[in-house]
């Protein structure tokens, strides 16, 4: 059980994430289209740590050559497009990971804010989510977005990289 998220255990514990289990949801939409790609990609392995517990880090490594795009399950999206250079260069980056540097608790909300490290095609920068943590089931939800330009993910083309939204929609689920 992940505690700490009750706070009554007095030890330090190591929790070990259950890749198959485990899973986040992309999605990229254009600019001005009510339409877009969505996705997963799955992750390698992580670990989250609680101290006397409350959570207080964990670090996730992502298998960038298992995004996948729905679209191209039914034939038309652009999977292949997605791995190449012009966005996640998934030869020369074949993973990602997300380091959690801090954790601060509310508890008259009951609420994490995690600040972390995203590192994607070798290009780290700081983020911030607010997970929800679900004791009973050892899982974490959240939810977050990214702008996608801050990893160099990038179009080669201007016309169509304009037309392309810059954020990147996450929904994330660890299980533990």
């Amino acid at each position: 059980m992940i505690t700490g998220l009750a706070g009554y255990t007095q030890q330090q514990k190591t929790y070990q994430l259950k890749p198959q289990q485990s899973v986040i949801n992309w999605t990229g939409s254009y600019t001005f289209l009510f339409s877009g790609h969505k996705g997963t990609v799955k992750f390698k392995e992580g670990t989250l740590f609680s101290n006397d517990g409350n959570i207080t880090g964990g670090s996730f490594l992502i298998d960038m050559t298992t995004i996948s795009n729905e679209e191209y399950l039914a034939g038309i999206g652009p999977v292949q497009h997605i791995r190449n250079p012009d966005f996640f260069d998934v030869n020369k980056f074949p993973e990602a990971k997300l380091v959690i540097t801090s954790v601060q608790f509310f508890p008259r909300e009951n609420r994490h804010k995690f600040l972390a490290d995203l590192t994607i095609k070798g290009i780290t920068k700081p983020i911030e989510f607010w997970p929800e943590i679900d004791e009973a089931n050892n899982r974490i939800n959240t939810k977050l977005k990214i702008d996608r330009t801050r990893w160099g993910i990038t179009y080669n083309n201007k016309l169509k990289n304009d037309a392309i939204s810059d954020a990147i929609a996450f929904d994330i689920v660890l299980q533990f």
